[in-house]
């Protein structure tokens, strides 16, 4: 299994394999069809209420991968698409997160890696 971490914001490649948006928003400044992205999975990215609680503060990263992990266990018909997909493909979980060491994505690729 191949699953890499890769902004939205970086120009796409042949080696990325199949791209897939993991933000619930579209990222700023980006046009679709600029993205290649072949699945956008809005719905195993923390919920709303998760994201502005959290905001990207180091202080709450523990607390916060504990959270985002239980919300992600209401998402495991997905979660098995996406490992399916990257045991046939490399896979690019693509995200606008500017934060390379505390986004929600090193959680999910954690989570699809475990099973």
């Amino acid at each position: 299994m191949q699953i890499q971490i890769k902004r939205a914001y970086a120009e796409v490649l042949p080696s990325d394999g199949k791209r897939i948006l993991v933000d619930r928003l579209w990222p700023r400044g980006i046009k679709k069809e600029d993205t290649k992205i072949d699945l956008w999975a809005k719905e195993i990215t923390p919920s709303t209420e998760l994201r502005k609680w959290y905001a990207h503060d180091p202080e709450h990263w523990d607390e916060f991968q504990q959270r985002y992990r239980a919300e992600l266990r209401s998402q495991a018909e997905l979660l098995q698409q996406i490992r399916e997909i990257a045991k046939q493909e490399k896979i690019s979980l693509i995200t606008a997160a500017k934060s390379e060491r505390y986004n929600h994505v090193i959680v999910l690729k954690q989570v699809l890696e475990e099973n």
